[in-house]
């Protein structure tokens, strides 16, 4: 895979005009480029790297005010460094070697392993590539995995801080296979207690896109969500974990695990749960059209022995 590193972090809006603009050729083209590259290679799509990262500490605080979690603390959250990372993937999934269309991309799930809490006011080294393609029942979803090295730290550029992988799935017409991954046919879960109720307003996905940079028209605005079938404006998925994890905190040294089950409409109410462990289960429950409930995320937090 070849390597590219950057001088600054990519500017986002003509980056998601870029990828507005080919998609609809790729659209076209699938399911015939998932056909080709059913066996999880990407081509010659560049890792990205970027040396040299400081943080904004006020946009850090403008993300913690919306996102829940306490302002001033001595380390970023746990979910920040994928606001950090952002702008390298939007690079690559925007570009004419990336070969899903990002307009109609969603985010299915996360994980994220932090090995050590990242100082606010520190310097770091971010990479950003794409794992790989995997065959879904639904489409094609890409892997897209983030690196952050604390190059101020004690133990240098070579150790990995914190990691997240995220998948994005591309829907388009499959052969019915059961092999594929993504089978809806989960065992029923006993729910977990409620914890807490939230009211979301309408601008909560106008909030966070201002903040971490992503205004896809998804989140921001009834008229953008009807582009792609959604009645309303959804919440960013990264949002919903990232509330979900202010309220259930993280050990310094954590692995979290989060699936994007059901978008987010706004406004609405939800529920967070949790089983109450500083290590354990959490999820965001809403209700459907018929009353019913509906889950929107489940994760998991697993502290790490160091």
């Amino acid at each position: 895979m070849p390597q590219l590193t950057l001088t600054g972090p990519p500017l986002l809006p003509p980056l998601l005009a870029r990828g507005a603009l080919l998609s609809p050729c790729k659209s076209r083209r699938l399911p015939r480029t998932a056909a080709r590259q059913a066996d999880g290679r990407v081509g010659r799509l560049d890792r990205l790297v970027l040396p040299g990262v400081r943080i904004d500490l006020a946009r850090l605080a403008a993300y913690e005010r919306v996102c829940g979690f306490p302002t001033g603390e001595d380390a970023v959250p746990l979910t920040y460094p994928h606001v950090l990372g952002f702008p390298l993937a939007m690079r690559i999934m925007s570009g004419r070697a990336f070969p899903l269309p990002l307009l109609g991309l969603v985010h299915t799930s996360i994980e994220i392993t932090r090995r050590r809490r990242l100082p606010a006011t520190g310097e770091y080294e971010l990479t950003v590539y794409v794992d790989g393609l995997t065959p879904h029942r639904r489409g094609t979803e890409a892997a897209v995995v983030t690196e952050v090295r604390d190059t101020g730290g004690e133990c240098g550029c070579d150790e990995i801080a914190w990691e997240s992988r995220s998948t994005y799935l591309a829907q388009h017409r499959v052969d019915d296979a059961p092999s594929l991954t993504g089978d809806s046919r989960r065992p029923a879960a006993v729910p977990l207690p409620a914890l807490a109720e939230w009211r979301l307003g309408a601008d909560v996905g106008r909030r966070y896109g201002a903040v971490s940079g992503d205004r896809n028209p998804i989140h921001l605005h009834p008229l953008g969500a009807r582009l792609f079938g959604f009645p309303r404006a959804i919440a960013h998925g990264m949002w919903t974990v990232a509330r979900c994890l202010a309220e259930h905190g993280t050990p310094p040294a954590a692995l979290v695990r989060a699936d994007f089950r059901a978008p987010v409409p706004l406004p609405s109410t939800v529920t967070y749960a949790a089983d109450g462990r500083p290590g354990g289960d959490f999820e965001l429950r809403g209700t459907d059209r018929r009353g019913g409930q509906r889950v929107h995320v489940t994760g998991s937090v697993y502290p790490l022995i160091q």
